[in-house]
């Protein structure tokens, strides 16, 4: 049952690519979000490697997944326009908060995944910057394309870490 959430996930991932084509028709410069911070990972999905601790840290690190994953649709799903700035850098802490909780449960596991995500998040706290500096339609865009991006991370950790819970991927527990 993990298809319906993966489907949703990347309509989701879809509608943030036409919110931000639509958003920046007048600048289509490409994106060149291959920025690593340098020092390669040498780990990568730990999907083959055996959990490190065995009592039930998979319920605790389940539960944080499910959190983050319920922060990052939340943010994901803001409509990006003037005047949002303040909940989206609530939202933005939020789940770097809830990031960190989840590395921490997830003992070096996803590392890969989860520098993406870190350095997707950078980004649009970034660009939410910028857009404070200097409010205007093509910093809306930028603000948009970062939320797409941060969109792409979670997909890509979350079809990792769904291996290990499977409740991840059944849907952002629709809390409210």
């Amino acid at each position: 049952m993990t298809r319906p959430a993966r489907w949703r996930l990347a309509a989701l991932v879809g509608g943030l690519a036409l919110l931000t084509a639509a958003c920046s028709s007048s600048s289509s410069s490409p994106a060149s979000s291959s920025t690593t911070s340098g020092a390669p990972s040498p780990s990568a999905p730990s999907s083959s490697a055996p959990a490190t601790a065995s009592s039930s840290p998979n319920s605790a690190l389940c539960d944080e997944a499910d959190a983050l994953f319920a922060s990052l649709d939340q943010l994901t799903h803001i409509k990006v326009q003037k005047g949002m700035k303040n909940e989206i850098t609530a939202d933005l802490t939020d789940v770097k908060t809830k990031l960190t909780a989840f590395v921490d449960a997830a003992h070096g596991q996803w590392q890969a995944q989860t520098a993406a995500l870190k350095s997707a998040l950078t980004k649009l706290q970034s660009e939410v910057k910028n857009l404070t500096a200097s409010p205007s339609v093509g910093a809306l865009a930028s603000v948009a394309t970062a939320i797409g991006e941060v969109g792409i991370a979670t997909q890509n950790l979350l079809a990792a870490v769904s291996t290990r819970c499977p409740s991840a991927s059944a849907s952002p527990s629709p809390s409210g």
